[in-house]
């Protein structure tokens, strides 16, 4: 059985294989995350664009007359709901 020593420059090495290859797959899904126009509209704009408060979008959110989804801290509304609450005259 033979025995291989590893050095200290071959860590070194491993260590920078690894972190290009994590590089490279952060680089990939970075290109998959979906453009802020697919997102939708954000609390502030439908709040504009409605000319409502807050309180009233989380009614609306609860009688599931406007879909919404929460990335991170952020919350965004669907823009064809929206699009048909300021049609329908909201």
């Amino acid at each position: 059985m033979a025995v291989e020593i590893v050095t200290k420059e071959d860590l070194q090495v491993l260590r920078m294989q690894l972190m290009e290859d994590f590089k490279a797959i952060l680089m990939s899904q970075q290109k998959q995350l979906v453009s802020p126009d697919e997102r939708g509209y954000k609390t502030k704009d439908v709040r504009a664009i409605l000319g409502c408060c807050v309180n009233t979008l989380v009614s609306l959110r609860v009688a599931r007359k406007l879909r919404w989804k929460k990335e991170g801290g952020t919350v965004y509304y669907n823009r064809e709901d929206v699009r048909k609450l300021r049609d329908d005259g909201f």
